[in-house]
């Protein structure tokens, strides 16, 4: 299996993270605060230099209020 890391599916990815915080109307600092981790943690995340489980993905999606799977096959369009 080939890097993940910028590709069009992961850049699609990130962007859809990127959109969906700004959506909910969170800071990095905010969304780090909720995830319990550091805004640095976020904004690695959000400029491509750290892969997102899925665990993680969920997480996110259940803190940004979106559905995950609908999201995922979006992307999946994309491989």
């Amino acid at each position: 299996m080939a890097k993940t890391i910028g590709t069009a599916a992961h850049r699609a990815l990130i962007e859809l993270l990127i959109q969906k915080r700004m959506a909910a109307a969170t800071t990095q600092n905010e969304l780090a605060r909720q995830l319990g981790e550091y805004q640095s943690f976020v904004a690695r995340l959000e400029s491509g230099q750290r892969r997102i489980d899925v665990i993680e993905f969920l997480e996110l999606a259940k803190i940004l209020d979106f559905d995950a799977a609908e999201a995922i096959r979006a992307i999946e369009l994309l491989l």
